[in-house]
């Protein structure tokens, strides 16, 4: 079957679904939530989903993320997408990179998992910045900001296979 909004069958929106966050009951539910009105009500059932996650889930999705700073393997959309993101201007900067592989060892030291965050239009020099904080964090408020980012990068990602018009019927 295909949904009427997206023009794809439910197996290839699965499949652009989960390159934007790789947890399968996100990619099952929002499926199950179709046929869709238009890109605004996919991404509003999307939101709500991606907000739900189980900490098992985040760990899961986790998996899927390269460490900032180093080049994803594959040549999938979710690799493309994470290429995308962490294109700041100032990557060749040696300096910023060894802080930042350097904040990646730390942190995975501190909280055994990956450093993620939003990479997409912050710098290098606010990416380390915000690693170097978060490095003092507690856990459980760890936990809640890896949850918060991992849902801004999937909704960012969704937006762009997705995009909602200006001005659209579903709108109003």
């Amino acid at each position: 079957m295909a949904d009427a909004v997206t023009g794809q069958s439910d197996h290839d929106l699965r499949e652009a679904l989960l390159s934007c966050l790789g947890v399968e009951r996100f990619a099952a539910d929002v499926v199950a939530g179709g046929p869709y009105a238009g890109n605004a009500s996919l991404l509003a059932t999307a939101d709500a989903v991606a907000a739900s996650l189980t900490p098992d889930e985040v760990d899961a999705a986790l998996a899927h993320h390269p460490r900032i700073g180093e080049r994803p393997q594959g040549e999938g959309q979710s690799q493309r997408f994470s290429r995308s993101e962490q294109s700041a201007a100032e990557a060749s900067d040696e300096h910023l990179a060894s802080a930042i592989a350097e904040g990646n060892r730390a942190y995975e030291e501190r909280f055994d998992r990956v450093f993620l965050i939003r990479a997409a239009g912050r710098s290098r020099a606010e990416i380390l910045s915000e690693l170097q904080r978060r490095l003092t964090l507690d856990d459980a408020t760890e936990a809640a900001t890896v949850a918060s980012e991992l849902h801004d990068i999937t909704m960012l990602r969704l937006a762009s296979l997705y995009p909602v018009p200006d001005h659209t019927p579903e709108d109003r």
